[in-house]
C-alpha cells in the first residue's frame, strides 16, 4: 500500500537550489527525493538530540554528579594547548 503523502514548498537560496539541481543531475534522482532524504536525515538528527537533552535533564534531575562550567572550559584550553603543541612539533620535522 502507498504511503500518503503531502506537498511541501520551500524557498531556498538560487545557490543551494543549483547545488541540487546539481547533485540530482550527477546522482541521477529526482529533486524530490533528494529533498526527502535530507528532511528526513534532520528530522532524525533533531529527534535524537531532543532524546538526549530530555535523558541528561532526567539524568539531573535524579541527582547526576556535574562538572562546572569553568573546569570543562580550563579542560578545553588544555585540550588545544595541547593539539596546538603536536600541531607545531609535526611541522617542524
Amino acid at each position: 500500500m502507498a504511503q500518503e503523502t503531502r506537498v511541501v514548498t520551500a524557498h531556498l537560496p538560487t545557490s543551494m537550489a543549483e547545488a541540487l539541481d546539481e547533485l540530482a543531475y550527477r546522482t541521477d534522482r529526482p529533486r524530490g527525493w533528494l529533498v526527502k532524504e535530507a528532511v528526513g536525515a534532520y528530522l532524525a538528527e533533531e529527534a535524537e538530540k531532543d532524546r538526549l537533552t530530555r535523558a541528561a535533564l532526567a539524568a539531573l534531575d535524579a541527582g547526576a554528579e556535574t562538572i562546572p562550567h569553568e573546569e570543562v572550559v580550563k579542560e578545553l584550553e588544555a585540550l588545544e594547548a595541547e593539539f596546538a603543541r603536536r600541531a607545531a612539533e609535526m611541522g617542524q620535522d
